[in-house]
């Protein structure tokens, strides 16, 4: 897909690949340039927060889409919007998966797991200590 442009700052953007699994597009890029945008994302989203909030809440396990629509109480569709981004209501550039909050999981055919990653669990603590 290519690059994301701040204020001259380049931000990493997912590119799907030919097995349908999303990668970033450039793996070099620092924690502390993607940490803001992380933080603006999960703000806007009470869907993207209780995602991250309820994988916190498993890991270290994963878990399945329909799962956490489940306990988050939300729709599949949303969910998978937010997690990989999905046209104008869930813009890519703000996906979980992109800002590198939650990782995916290739378990066989079709099935894909998510769970939180560090980075995930710094942003959530970061977001309510500012509460």
């Amino acid at each position: 897909m290519g690059k994301w442009f701040i204020n001259g700052i380049k931000y990493p953007l997912l590119k799907t690949m030919d097995d349908g699994m999303y990668r970033e597009d450039n793996l070099g890029e620092s924690p502390e340039l993607i940490r803001p945008l992380a933080v603006r994302a999960l703000r806007r989203s009470n869907v993207r927060k209780k995602i991250a909030e309820y994988l916190f809440d498993i890991s270290p396990n994963y878990s399945y889409t329909s799962e956490i629509a489940y306990h988050v109480r939300t729709t599949p569709s949303n969910v998978i919007g937010a997690i990989r981004g999905m046209q104008t209501r869930y813009r890519v550039e703000e996906s979980l998966l992109n800002l590198n909050i939650i990782e995916e999981r290739n378990c066989g055919k079709n099935v894909r797991l998510y769970g939180i990653t560090d980075f995930g669990k710094e942003m959530l603590k970061t977001i309510k200590d500012r509460r």
